[in-house]
């Protein structure tokens, strides 16, 4: 007797939700740069944070790394961008 197990598993429902609206404008704009500390993101997510200050100064960048690591959730942070953002770049690795 041989017993088989199929590797694929059992994969979580998953709800859907909504994107947030679209923005008319970030002029004026406070933008949010989350760094979910995948490998080395932050150097990138560096990188768009300076090319919003050299192609669209008038947008106020915030580079917030999240206060763990990729894999556990960080609800302080989410809070803050809800709060003081309009808007969220969210760098969640590949």
């Amino acid at each position: 007797m041989l017993t088989v197990l199929n590797p694929e598993g059992y994969p979580p429902k998953v709800s859907h939700k909504q994107m947030a609206p679209r923005l008319d404008t970030l002029d004026g704009k406070t933008v949010y740069i989350v760094d979910c500390r995948f490998d080395d993101s932050d150097i990138f997510l560096k990188q768009v944070q300076a090319w919003f200050a050299d192609h669209m100064p008038s947008v106020k960048t915030v580079f917030k790394p999240i206060n763990s690591v990729y894999t556990q959730d960080d609800p302080a942070t989410w809070e803050e961008v809800k709060a003081k953002g309009d808007a969220a770049i969210i760098g969640a690795g590949h």
